[in-house]
């Protein structure tokens, strides 16, 4: 069994190579979920830490999703900028409140993400207070994934890839580009340890704030990098998976990155706690149950036959449903 479960991880990790990226990209929702799990105290780590790989590695299982299912892709979002000035007053921040004003269709229209973290949280913990052991590991690595996008700048607004600024392509830039250069050379994920979060509903919403304020700069600083650097420097092609592939020059990443002031690295550490401390509170909350039994468990064939019918379908390349992100 446990040959089997490796070598569905190493099916997992070639069919995670970027074919496909948006979000935060792939390897940077995999290494927030990675670091997470070190933030955790003992009575947890007994269960997480044997289980990285998978944590890990279905990080980007919500990514892979919006290739099959339309009510996926707003669960990433909140084009806040479209409910008035910041801070938004005029956004109730309860969701019964929020639909009660605007109607669900319109808030699934400019997308849900503090919400569907608050989802996620509640069944985190339900799973925690059954001991479901598939639960704990799919709800972990999933809400992961959605605490990490609220902490992305152009997931709190409408211009998501610099569409309304001729500045196509700065959402994969962000958030993908910057840290796969630059996270394992120069970024620094020593933290501290997960916090508990007593009110996980002030938490999110004024992350989704933090990310909505700097959007702008976001979008400002490459526009005036791009207006002093060279044309002709500013992208490169490299091989990527036996490919030939343009993106943005390695030096043109460095500008943008040194002129953010560190932003990109800033958000990937508060991602990285934030994860760790949903993780924590859904465990606090379910009564703090006992995971030792739990370590040794393995996923049952029907969730192998899940997994492995979302890669197909991801891989298949038959188009994301729903709201491009570059």
């Amino acid at each position: 069994m446990k040959k089997a479960v490796f070598s569905f991880l190493l099916f997992c990790t070639t069919l995670t190579l970027p074919l496909h990226s948006f979000c935060w990209g792939f390897f940077a929702h995999q290494k927030i979920n990675y670091y997470a799990v070190f933030l955790l105290p003992p009575e947890m780590l007994v269960l997480y830490k044997p289980n990285i790989p998978f944590l890990s590695e279905h990080a980007v299982d919500p990514d892979k999703r919006r290739y099959l299912v339309a009510a996926e892709g707003p669960r990433h979002y909140i084009d806040i900028d479209q409910y008035g000035s910041y801070p938004y007053p005029d956004l109730p921040r309860r969701w019964k409140d929020a639909v009660a004003r605007f109607g669900e269709d319109s808030l699934n229209r400019h997308g849900i993400v503090p919400w569907h973290i608050q989802t996620m949280l509640y069944r985190l913990t339900e799973a925690f207070k059954t001991k479901n052991f598939s639960l704990i590991m799919k709800y972990s690595a999933e809400i992961g994934h959605y605490i990490s996008d609220a902490h992305v700048p152009l997931h709190a607004s409408s211009n998501h890839n610099g569409q309304l600024t001729g500045q196509h392509g700065i959402h994969g830039f962000w958030e993908s580009r910057v840290p796969e250069l630059l996270a394992e050379k120069e970024f620094d994920f020593l933290l501290g340890k997960a916090a508990y979060i007593k009110n996980p509903e002030e938490f999110t919403w004024k992350r989704v704030l933090e990310s909505a304020r700097a959007a702008d700069t976001v979008l400002l600083f490459e526009k005036n990098l791009n207006a002093r650097y060279p044309a002709d420097a500013k992208y490169s092609f490299e091989e990527r998976n036996g490919k030939l592939v343009r993106q943005y020059a390695s030096g043109y990443t460095i500008a943008y990155n040194s002129k953010l002031n560190g932003m990109v690295e800033r958000r990937m550490r508060q991602s990285i706690f934030a994860v760790a401390s949903f993780w924590y509170t859904a465990w606090v909350n379910a009564g703090q149950p006992d995971l030792k039994e739990l370590a040794g468990q393995q996923f049952s064939a029907t969730d192998f036959l899940e997994f492995e019918q979302l890669n197909r379908q991801w891989a298949s390349g038959n188009g994301m449903i729903g709201r491009k992100e570059q």
